[in-house]
C-alpha cells in the first residue's frame, strides 16, 4: 500500500484514469459505493483508501491496482495525430487510455525482470545530433547496420525493436501508438486497429522516439516545434521501413506503378509511405505522387507482387519473441500462475493452450 506521503500521487492517478473513462466524480463514487465528496478527497490526496476501496476503484475504472499505487514515468510520447488539439476532451481520453495501457505493460516487463527471466536489451540511441529529416534518415540507416539489416525488408519489427531495446505491445486501443521510457526499460504500445502497413509505421515511429530522443529529451533538437519534430521522426520510421536506396534497381522499361507496389509489398509498407519514398529516391516527382496516390492497390495487387504469400505483422504476434519466452519461463518455474502467463501474453495464448497443473500454492 502506498506511504502516507504518496496519497496525493494515487490520488492524481485515480483523478487521471476517471478522465480517461470519461466518467463524473458522481459516476464514480456510485460504482464504488462511496460519497461523491469523499472521491473528491481521494483525487485531492485528502483521505486514504482502504486495500478493498483500491480494488473497488481500479475495477470500477478498468486499469491494474499498480497503476494507481505506482507514479507515471515521466517521459511519455505519443503519436502526433493523438495530440493535434490538447483541448480536445475525446482526445485527452483517448491519451489517457493509452498512458493507462503504457504503465500495464511496463509493469509486466518489470514483473518478468524481476522474476529473473526476462534481461532486457538496452535501448539503442544515436549518437549523432538530429536537426532534420536528413539526420533522422541517417539514424534508420545507423540503426538498419547495427543489426545488419542493410537495405533489406525487415521480417518483423517486433523482434527488431526488442533487438533495439524497446518492447512493444499491440493492443486493442484508440488512435495510434504511444511509448515511454523509465530508467533502462522502454515500452511501446500499437493499436491493432487500421491496416498493417499503418501499424508497422507507428512501431517504427515510435522506435525513433527511443533511438532519436524525445520531446521531453534535449536530444532531439529542442528548438524545434512539437509538429516538425514528429515530422524528423516520421522520416526515421519511412526511411527504416523502406530505405531509398532499395529503389535503386528500377527497370527503365517496367511499369513505374507496378514496380512501386512490388516494393511496398516486399517491405510491408503503406501505398502512401512507399510514394513518398520513391519520390525521394527519383523515381516520381511531386505531380506524380499525388495522381499515384489517388489509385491505392488492391490487396489481390499487393499479394501478387510477392507471389500470393501474405505477410503478416504485428497482427497475430502480439508481444515480443523474447518477452514471451520470458512469461513462459516463469511460468515453468512456477512464478506465474496459468491464469497471470494468460494475461502477461496479451491473447497471445489462451487457458487451454498450458498444460495443466497444480497451482493450489502459487498466487501470482
Amino acid at each position: 500500500m502506498a506511504e502516507e506521503s504518496d496519497w496525493t500521487a494515487v490520488g492524481e492517478q485515480v483523478r487521471q484514469a476517471r478522465l480517461g473513462a470519461g466518467m463524473s466524480q458522481a459516476e464514480l463514487a456510485g460504482r464504488v459505493g462511496l460519497d461523491r465528496t469523499m472521491v473528491a478527497k481521494v483525487e485531492a490526496g485528502g483521505r486514504r483508501v482502504d486495500a478493498l476501496e483500491l480494488i473497488r476503484l481500479a475495477a470500477a475504472l478498468d486499469v491494474p491496482i499498480d497503476y494507481l499505487l505506482q507514479r507515471r514515468p515521466a517521459v511519455i510520447s505519443h503519436r502526433a495525430e493523438l495530440l493535434a488539439d490538447d483541448n480536445d476532451t475525446d482526445v485527452a481520453r483517448r491519451s489517457q487510455r493509452l498512458d493507462i495501457t503504457l504503465s500495464a505493460w511496463l509493469g509486466d516487463v518489470r514483473q518478468m525482470i524481476e522474476a529473473g527471466t526476462l534481461r532486457v536489451n538496452t535501448p539503442m540511441r544515436y549518437a549523432g545530433r538530429v536537426e532534420s529529416e536528413t539526420d533522422a534518415r541517417l539514424a534508420a540507416r545507423w540503426l538498419r547496420e547495427a543489426h545488419g539489416a542493410g537495405v533489406a525488408p525487415i521480417d518483423t519489427l517486433m523482434e527488431f525493436s526488442e533487438r533495439s531495446g524497446q518492447y512493444v505491445l499491440v493492443s486493442n486501443l484508440p488512435g495510434d501508438g504511444a511509448s515511454l521510457i523509465d530508467g533502462d526499460i522502454a515500452v511501446a504500445v500499437v493499436s491493432k486497429n487500421g491496416d498493417p502497413g499503418r501499424r508497422r509505421a507507428t512501431a517504427a515511429h515510435e522506435l525513433g522516439h527511443l533511438v532519436l530522443g524525445d520531446e521531453y529529451s534535449s536530444d532531439l533538437a529542442v528548438h524545434m516545434s512539437r509538429a516538425d519534430r514528429e515530422g524528423v521522426i516520421n522520416a526515421f520510421a519511412a526511411e527504416l521501413l523502406l530505405p531509398v536506396a532499395a529503389f535503386a534497381d528500377r527497370d527503365p522499361e517496367g511499369n513505374l506503378r507496378e514496380e512501386v507496389i512490388r516494393l511496398a509489398a516486399r517491405y510491408r509498407t503503406s501505398w502512401s509511405l512507399a510514394l513518398r519514398q520513391a519520390e525521394l529516391a527519383g523515381w516520381l516527382d511531386a505531380v506524380m505522387r499525388r495522381t499515384l496516390s489517388q489509385a491505392t492497390p488492391t490487396q489481390a495487387e499487393f499479394l501478387d507482387a510477392v507471389g500470393w504469400s501474405p505477410q503478416p505483422d504485428l497482427n497475430a504476434v502480439r508481444v515480443p519473441p523474447g518477452y514471451s519466452h520470458a512469461v513462459m519461463q516463469a511460468w515453468r518455474r512456477d512464478l506465474v500462475t496459468s491464469s497471470r502467463a494468460v494475461e502477461l501474453l496479451h491473447g497471445q495464448i489462451n487457458r487451454d493452450d498450458l498444460p495443466p497443473r497444480d497451482e493450489a500454492d502459487l498466487t501470482l
